[in-house]
């Protein structure tokens, strides 16, 4: 009960900051919303066991997720907000200010993954889902990664529609999530 509490209290600024976008299907921020409820899901299950067995395999990797995770959202916004400014009023309501880029990046990060700050959430998913392993956490984890593979597949449809051909190009010649990978 304690853990549904605590998960109502944090949900209600994630519904907040998710509002524009609840109710439109196609839009990138609706799939974003119910991955960051999972990954809420998962830290409020997991947050007793954050510095159990610190020296374990399993730790180790759940922290090397968590600080790529951190390195991810701080390239990838930095660079948002340097290289990405609107020349020219993006209209687009669902997108929150620092994503209504008018300029494709395609430096830093962005040179060898087009969504690091998905790939961000996708870091921490797993990195809290190691923090304590069961299967109800391996499903909502699961869940959570599905949620942001349709969040930049949405993405990609609203970027193609603005840049056209050469966001085509661009997602020719890098990855979705890992640089090199996938």
């Amino acid at each position: 009960m304690q853990r549904l509490i605590i998960f109502g209290i944090l949900s209600l600024p994630v519904i907040f900051i998710s509002r524009r976008t609840l109710f439109t299907v196609k839009s990138h921020g609706f799939f974003r919303f119910f991955s960051w409820e999972c990954i809420l899901w998962l830290f409020v299950s997991n947050y007793l066991f954050w510095f159990d067995d610190p020296f374990s395999i399993r730790q180790i990797f759940s922290w090397i997720f968590l600080f790529y995770a951190v390195y991810l959202v701080i390239a990838g916004v930095v660079l948002l907000k340097r290289k990405g400014k609107p020349i020219k009023i993006r209209e687009e309501k669902e997108l929150f200010q620092f994503e209504k880029t008018s300029e494709l990046i395609d430096q830093g990060i962005f040179r060898y993954i087009r969504h690091p700050l998905y790939s961000s959430l996708l870091f921490l998913t797993w990195g809290i889902f190691l923090k304590n392993t069961t299967t109800s956490l391996l499903f909502v984890a699961v869940l959570s990664s599905l949620f942001l593979y349709l969040t930049a597949i949405f993405d990609e449809r609203e970027c193609v529609r603005y840049f056209g051909n050469p966001y085509r190009e661009y997602m020719k010649r890098t990855k979705r999530f890992v640089p090199f990978l996938i």
